[in-house]
């Protein structure tokens, strides 16, 4: 967990790379849930953020 952190830090593609990845992955999964209504609503945004996070930090380095 703070190899985790220290790689946030220190900008390191790694970390950021899981972390844009976990947040696409939440917004797939808040536009595919049929219950909450705000969660669908702000999934197309949140998937679109880390996408752009996923292409910014790609570049990154390791």
């Amino acid at each position: 967990m703070t190899n985790f952190i220290n790689g946030l830090l220190k900008f390191r593609r790694g970390p950021w790379e899981m972390l844009a990845t976990i947040i696409i992955a939440l917004g797939v999964f808040m536009l595919m849930q049929p219950f909450v209504m705000w969660a669908f609503t702000y999934s197309f945004i949140t998937t679109l953020v880390g996408t752009v996070m996923f292409i910014i930090v790609s570049h990154f380095p390791e």
